[in-house]
């Protein structure tokens, strides 16, 4: 969750209280610089670069409306509720606290006049895990507006977990340690509401921070962070999603998002704290991947820049190497050479590879397979066992089970 303007990084707003509903501390401030810093990186980070972009995100349903919604946080001073609810909004979610140190002086007006419209609206909080204990910061949304209750108007919290621009990559602090962050802010959470949290992230974050881990896909529902048109990719042993937030500007104010699900879903989210999402719309767009970005795809990039003559070391991490190499590959095929791997670049570097092929591309096939839940050797050679592999994953995502990885094949795989 983001504030949604892209202007220069300011100072930190002054001091002031909260509503009638939230009694701020002194240490309270209206917006905190990270607000703002956030404002700025979020968008460039979950949108990708401009000239690989796809079009506008889809929903999952046919013949119905969107379930639209929107976050704020104090960066937006005054939001219009009558306006957003009769632009189409059914929720909101609201920043109330960050750390153990900031409340949102904006907290109780935004939530109070969400509610005011009939909105369904809930409470989010930044998490610092650099700061205290997942346990302590719990407690501290929990008595500072984050708590469920089962009204029928409230929505379950969510614990938001994505990086700060200018300090240290995962708040330096390692993958194990932050999963068991997370845990002890989740058993808090539930502790004291009988609910898990709704955990938002994007799947570059979680899987440099938390060590791709799946941990929480069991039992905690997911916001998916994603720019680029599509939700996909999900985080680690998620297969599906509740939210998305698809963009930092909009129709409302704030960040714009969609629900996973009907009206009513929403309701009974609301009701019960939590619900059973469908399934995630098909994967129709190439993801945008560019310097910073970790993980799977990133990997997948690189195997294949190597199969185009680039000697990198597949690592999964988009560091200042790997922009040099997309570079040069753009700009030999002829592409707007801006270093982000886009659709258009994408589309240049897969290559339909078959049984008995080998080499980088291959090696990229069977790590993506494993991903997806293969047991593959990554090798490079294209035997028997990863055709068998490629056409129970064909099968799988209902397309023609051939056992050769061409465009379709590699556009679900990646995604």
């Amino acid at each position: 969750m983001r504030a949604s303007a892209l202007g220069a990084v300011t100072a930190v707003t002054a001091v002031t209280a909260v509503g009638a509903l939230l009694a701020a501390p002194a240490f309270a401030s209206a917006t905190t610089t990270s607000d703002v810093v956030r404002a700025r990186t979020d968008g460039l980070a979950r949108r990708g670069g401009s000239v690989d972009r796809v079009g506008a995100p889809t929903t999952r349903q046919t013949g119905a409306a969107p379930v639209r919604g929107l976050d704020v946080s104090a960066y937006q001073e005054s939001v219009d509720w009558p306006s957003v609810a009769a632009n189409g909004a059914s929720f909101a979610y609201i920043k109330a606290t960050e750390g153990t140190s900031y409340i949102s002086s904006r907290f109780s007006q935004q939530y109070d006049g969400a509610a005011g419209v009939g909105l369904k609206r809930g409470a989010y909080h930044f998490a610092r895990p650099d700061k205290s204990s997942g346990r302590a910061q719990a407690d501290y949304f929990l008595d500072h507006g984050g708590a469920w209750r089962p009204d029928g108007k409230t929505l379950p919290g969510v614990l938001d977990v994505e990086p700060t621009p200018g300090l240290p990559t995962c708040y330096g602090v390692g993958p194990g340690a932050t999963v068991q962050w997370i845990a002890s802010f989740d058993e808090e959470y539930r502790a004291r509401t009988g609910r898990h949290p709704v955990i938002n992230t994007n799947e570059s974050w979680w899987s440099q921070c938390t060590g791709n881990s799946s941990a929480f896909a069991a039992t905690n529902l997911l916001w998916i962070g994603s720019y680029t048109g599509t939700p996909h990719p999900l985080p680690n042993g998620w297969s599906t999603y509740a939210i998305w937030q698809t963009s930092d500007s909009g129709t409302f104010p704030g960040d714009q998002d969609l629900f996973n699900g009907t009206a009513r879903d929403l309701q009974n989210f609301a009701a019960k704290g939590t619900y059973t999402p469908p399934p995630p719309p098909p994967a129709t767009a190439w993801p945008v991947i560019q310097q910073g970005y970790g993980g799977r795809q990133v990997a997948t990039v690189q195997y294949l820049l190597n199969a185009h003559g680039a000697r990198l070391p597949v690592d999964g991490h988009f560091g200042i190497g790997t922009r040099d190499a997309v570079v040069a590959f753009q700009t030999q095929n002829h592409l707007t050479a801006d270093g982000i791997v886009g659709s258009k670049t994408w589309q240049a570097l897969i290559t339909t590879v078959g049984e008995g092929d080998r080499g980088p591309a291959v090696e990229a096939v069977q790590a993506e397979l494993n991903a997806h839940g293969a047991r593959l050797p990554v090798d490079g050679h294209f035997g028997i066992g990863t055709r068998n592999a490629v056409v129970a994953f064909q099968t799988r995502n209902h397309l023609t089970p051939d056992g050769i990885v061409g465009p379709h094949a590699w556009l679900a795989l990646v995604s």
